[in-house]
């Protein structure tokens, strides 16, 4: 589910590079493969890496998808063969019953919850840094 959206977005990128560094590698001899793997990725790193970083945080909080894609088996394993448990599977696994008000399951699922958006900030503000980082100004 994540990969399409991470690939649209690296093609987006690979696309913004400017037309005339492209021209630019083809008129020094380079292949398009030369021009692909030399010119244009180096130039799109930043918009390549911050579409990583997206497409991470977003699979980091997809909730129903993950729960019902991975199990809601508690397993923590390092067997990618086997169903594992997540944080969102979690939560899914607790909400599901009755929770009364002010309980460890209530407030734990609220904590996983506060997990999952601090996780995805820090993400998010790392893709950021990392833009900031490598952008190219032409």
């Amino acid at each position: 589910m994540i990969v399409p959206y991470v690939s649209s977005l690296s093609e987006d990128a690979m696309k913004a590079v400017p037309v005339h560094i492209r021209e630019g590698s083809y008129a020094m001899g380079a292949t398009r493969l030369q021009t692909a793997l030399r010119v244009l990725m180096p130039a799109a790193f930043s918009g390549i890496a911050s579409a990583y970083v997206l497409g991470f945080s977003r699979a980091v909080g997809e909730t129903m998808v993950v729960a019902v894609a991975a199990g809601t088996q508690p397993n923590l394993t390092l067997n990618p063969m086997e169903g594992a448990a997540t944080i969102t599977a979690y939560i899914v696994q607790v909400s599901l019953g009755d929770l009364p008000h002010g309980s460890v399951a209530y407030q734990s699922i609220f904590a996983a919850g506060l997990t999952l958006m601090a996780m995805t900030l820090v993400f998010n503000i790392g893709g950021y840094l990392l833009r900031k980082r490598f952008r190219e100004i032409y």
